[in-house]
């Protein structure tokens, strides 16, 4: 595996505050926001996705998406994402400042419809907008712009996607302009198999610099082993979302994101280097629980890390059980 920025193995980004706030009804309060973002800063996320620009009438929860991206670009070393639906929202998103900018490109045209309310074609005269605007900037003012293949691995409203689909619509987004193309199991529909076919079949197409992350949810409990599959093949980057809030507000029955700190303590776990303090992320949950209650879950949470678990142990379990046969 590729070691990433600063001698860390895997980048964690953070989709809570858009993803997770998104698909629930209670509106979190900005200042509870910041706190959250500033919170998991501070324990060692180096990427949030603090929100998405899309009309307060139809998601009141990212009513305060420019405030709220303009405070996190005040935290040194944080990468400050952003979702946009069109060439309205990139603008906003680029005025405010993000570093990075996502786009989502349903590769279920019944869902792009639902969910953008814009046909394929539609959506590509979007990105086409959107690189233009972006070559008009200053090269040190210009965000990185991701297509995220959403529904890539199945969709609640067509069913099965083929493979071959998903591929030409990711040479499509990249022909654009598009920096890279993320993947995005929007549905929870992906198995472990897919996941490594679909990497390897983008990435020879595309090329390996143009996909590096994947969006996972847990929806049938194949989250975490999703992740192995990515990782077996050296993707390294991946979407959680704290307490697995979230889901995709337009995919029915398709809810809950991975859990980031059942994602760090798996990864830690086996010797791999996050950068994140488990232990102050676990605290991070008491913010969040405060402004949104109920709505959180998590198995290392619940459970607490094993007897004698020390973070940074470089694989902890394999070490511990190699000593004890020793």
């Amino acid at each position: 595996m590729d070691t990433l920025m600063s001698g860390i193995d895997v980048l964690i980004s953070e989709v809570g505050p858009r993803d997770g706030l998104q698909s629930i009804t209670s509106v979190m309060p900005t200042d509870a926001k910041k706190a959250w973002i500033a919170a998991e800063a501070a324990a060692g996320v180096r990427e949030v996705e603090v929100g998405s620009f899309v009309p307060a009438k139809l998601l009141p929860q990212m009513a305060d998406t420019a405030e709220v991206v303009s405070y996190a670009r005040t935290i040194k070393g944080l990468k400050v994402a952003a979702l946009v639906p069109n060439f309205k929202g990139a603008e906003a998103a680029i005025a405010a400042g993000a570093h990075k900018i996502t786009l989502p490109l349903s590769v279920s045209e019944t869902h792009s419809l639902k969910n953008l309310r814009k046909t394929h074609e539609e959506v590509f005269e979007e990105v086409r907008q959107i690189v233009a605007l972006i070559k008009t900037l200053p090269v040190d003012r210009r965000p990185q712009f991701e297509g995220s293949l959403s529904t890539a691995f199945g969709c609640t409203l067509e069913g099965l996607i083929p493979e071959v689909t998903v591929v030409k619509l990711g040479e499509r987004l990249v022909a654009l302009g598009c920096d890279e193309v993320g993947l995005a199991d929007t549905t929870g529909y992906a198995n472990p198999a897919q996941v490594k076919s679909m990497i390897k079949s983008i990435w020879a197409a595309v090329g390996r610099d143009k996909l590096t992350g994947i969006h996972i949810h847990n929806t049938r409990g194949l989250g975490l082993a999703n992740v192995l599959a990515a990782l077996d093949v050296g993707l390294t980057t991946f979407d959680s979302s704290l307490g697995g809030l979230g889901g995709c507000p337009f995919a029915p029955g398709a809810s809950g994101n991975i859990v980031t700190e059942d994602l760090v303590f798996m990864l830690d776990s086996m010797g791999l280097k996050t950068g994140i303090d488990l232990a102050a992320l676990l605290k991070v949950r008491d913010i969040v629980k405060a402004a949104v209650p109920d709505e959180m879950y998590g198995f290392t949470p619940d459970a607490g890390v094993p007897k004698g678990y020390v973070q940074g142990g470089q694989g902890w379990g394999l070490g511990a059980a190699k000593m004890a046969a020793e």
